[in-house]
């Protein structure tokens, strides 16, 4: 029997469709800012556009070059900070040689109020309280959730495997998993035996950036499976799962593309709206 396809663009587009009498009513604003012209990162920001056009939103796009300095940027983010017309801003990773090492420092200069990507420590810290204060949750794995809510598929109790462990989708993936009540296992580069984790879970999500690095052999009949990677490999996009082999033993699994990627975007413009109403009710 084959598993079921958890595919995520159906429900991005319900959410977005959700978000088009907010947006119509709030008029938030979202500028996109873009340091160099990375060719993925140029795709991703074309569909974040497409998705803010199909609700009406505003969006912008701030093209800097990739020899900005890290003072240019710092510069930029207070001044998106201070302008009452911006709603919300990203700053598109990856940045270009040395600003990638100052992500840490760029991101304490984000209002916290407009940080829609959820990468401050505000609105991370906040996620470790319990899930009614992931008010700006990192995009990603707020969609991670969504996508397995509508799915019905249950948390609570469940043995929940992350492998990878960034600060975008590894680490808040693992909280929001907690703040559910599943029973969490992070794995990541120097864990060693990874299939001996990977097989106890009910749930497996794997974001790291390794094309097939998950087989059949690592995982159990009935996993559900989660797979958040984007590789290029002989010109084909493909996930770190080995989708062909595992999905003959997973009981849901998501297609790599068109999985998570979709509920990405629609999280990030429901992070916007969300932004607007809490500067609202800030300033009543």
């Amino acid at each position: 029997m084959p598993p079921r396809l958890l595919s995520g663009k159906d429900l991005s587009e319900k959410i977005l469709a959700s978000l088009k009498p907010k947006v119509k009513k709030l008029d938030p604003r979202l500028v996109i800012v873009q340091v160099g012209d990375e060719p993925a990162s140029t795709t991703y920001i074309r569909k974040k556009k497409e998705a803010c056009e199909s609700i009406g939103m505003r969006c912008d796009l701030m093209k800097l070059k990739a020899s900005t300095s890290f003072k240019v940027l710092i510069k930029t983010i207070r001044a998106l900070n201070d302008d009452a017309d911006v709603t919300g801003y990203i700053i598109q990773l990856p940045l270009p040689g040395a600003l990638h090492e100052n992500e840490p420092q760029l991101f304490r200069e984000i209002d916290p109020y407009k940080d829609v990507d959820g990468f401050t420590a505000y609105n991370l810290g906040k996620m470790f309280i319990s899930s009614e204060f992931e008010h700006l949750p990192p995009a990603t794995p707020a969609g991670i959730i969504e996508l397995l809510s509508d799915a019905g598929i249950k948390i609570e109790g469940k043995c929940a495997v992350v492998v990878g462990q960034s600060n975008i989708v590894g680490k808040p993936i693992a909280t929001m998993l907690l703040n559910r009540n599943a029973t969490v296992i992070q794995c990541h580069k120097f864990t060693e035996n990874l299939a001996q984790y990977t097989k106890q879970a009910d749930i497996l999500i794997v974001a790291v950036g390794k094309p097939n690095l998950i087989t059949s052999e690592m995982v159990k009949k009935g996993v559900v499976v989660i797979d958040v990677g984007i590789n290029t490999v002989k010109g084909k996009i493909v996930g770190d799962v080995d989708y062909d082999e595992v999905s003959k033993f997973a009981g849901a699994i998501t297609p790599v593309p068109g999985g998570v990627g979709p509920l990405t975007v629609a999280c990030l413009l429901r992070n916007c709206v969300r932004a607007k109403e809490r500067q609202i009710d800030r300033k009543s």
